[in-house]
């Protein structure tokens, strides 16, 4: 009870800021104050505005805003968004454009389970659906999860993979975003052990810890300063009465976007001061880069407890994945049976989270898979959101991403196999 009455506190909390932002608003736009213009209660109108937007948005969760585009024929074609897989603590995605050819292009995009919702990678969609067929691992709010439904932890989340990857067919091309990454390459090294013929085409890796030590970062000294203890007591709690997941313990999102925040407090709070004038100033809209930003920023969602502490303690921690010593029901899953999935990774050069190298240590660990199956790029001016959306993605890493699934589109025929092997 003492962990949901926390989580309660904090929703309170929420709501009443939310709320105070609402009622300064109200105050101060009473129309017989514009009898007797004052600087103040603009600017007071204008907190209200930008506070109450600010605390609201922490509660929703946002929409794909995907809903047409125009094709090679021309013409608009309105986009459907149909639920392929529907599983307890996410789905699978399907964007499909009725009318359409069919492309030759199919891609999972497997996006992170991080404290923000997959509609983080909206704009990564927007640029692969032009090309490609695209489906989204689509992760679900922990606190509307019955306690019922049971645990979800990193081996849960590898299952989930494998079976939105025999899903789709082998004709698939994962793209594997930041978090997800290490789990998307031990999702396929248990394909190639327990389903070869399910393994995808190719894999792209972009931005993920796959060996956090390879180049340490404040992310990586965070999980090694603490202990599994200290985590548990300071971060973990259980979701109050208000969600259908009641009593479930989760690493609440709240908690998540504090530490985001605080990770560059200076740059929030410029942002933030900034907007206010700029609403005072009437220069602000409902759509412009703040609003655009921070809607999706400041959206977050509850964590499984199970998850967070799993991938703290075997991935960052015991570096599981890193040594190849990664095992799900007690079966170690080994990284050298991929023998035959392309895999590509992706790195920033100005990534403050995953550091250059510690996603191209997953080629070392494909010790089954010829060189020429192996592929890696180094964006220099990129950050860590860069390399999967902004002018680096779309400029420079989108295109070498398509070639590369373009090279591997192809099943490789028996003759070729034959002469691989002579």
């Amino acid at each position: 009870m003492r962990y949901m009455a926390t989580y309660d506190m904090m929703e309170t909390l929420r709501n009443a800021n939310q709320w105070l932002g609402a009622t300064a608003l109200s105050f101060a736009s009473y129309p017989i104050f514009s009898m007797t213009p004052n600087p103040a209660f603009q600017w007071m109108a204008a907190w209200g505005q930008v506070t109450e937007r600010t605390f609201e948005r922490m509660l929703a969760k946002p929409d794909w805003g995907i809903h047409a585009f125009t094709c090679e024929d021309g013409k608009d074609h309105l986009v459907s968004i149909d639920t392929v897989v529907e599983k307890p603590f996410g789905n699978l995605l399907h964007f499909s454009v009725p009318g359409r050819r069919k492309m030759a292009r199919k891609i999972l995009l497997v996006a992170p389970m991080s404290g923000h919702y997959a509609t983080l990678l909206r704009s990564t969609v927007k640029s692969l659906l032009v090309d490609c067929e695209v489906y989204v691992t689509d992760w679900h709010n922990s606190r509307d999860i019955p306690v019922s439904e049971g645990k979800f932890d990193v081996e849960d989340y590898a299952f989930y993979l494998a079976e939105f990857m025999r899903e789709m067919g082998p004709d698939t091309h994962v793209v594997a975003v930041c978090q997800p990454v290490p789990l998307a390459l031990a999702a396929t090294a248990y394909l190639a052990e327990q389903e070869p013929k399910a393994q995808p085409r190719s894999l792209i890796l972009i931005g993920g810890p796959v060996d956090p030590d390879a180049n340490p970062t404040e992310v990586t000294d965070f999980g090694r300063r603490v202990t599994m203890g200290q985590l548990e007591q300071t971060m973990i709690q259980r979701v109050g009465f208000k969600y259908p997941g009641v009593g479930r313990k989760v690493y609440p999102g709240m908690l998540q976007l504090a530490s985001f925040i605080s990770m560059n407090g200076e740059t929030h709070a410029k942002a933030f001061s900034d907007q206010i004038g700029a609403v005072a100033r009437g220069e602000a809209s409902d759509h412009d880069r703040h609003n655009r930003f921070y809607d999706e920023y400041l959206a977050v969602m509850d964590m499984p407890a199970e998850f967070y502490l799993s991938t703290v303690e075997r991935i960052f921690k015991g570096l599981e994945i890193a040594k190849n010593e990664f095992t799900i029901e007690g079966r170690h899953v080994d990284i050298g049976k991929i023998d035959s999935v392309a895999v590509m990774t992706v790195e920033g050069g100005k990534d403050d989270i995953s550091a250059p190298g510690q996603c191209i240590a997953a080629l070392d660990l494909l010790t089954g898979l010829s060189d020429d199956k192996k592929n890696s790029h180094l964006e220099p001016e990129a950050g860590h959101y860069g390399i999967f959306a902004g002018s680096s993605w779309r400029n420079n890493i989108r295109p070498l991403v398509l070639k590369f699934i373009d090279a591997n589109n192809k099943k490789p025929s028996k003759a070729a196999n034959k002469n691989e092997a002579a």
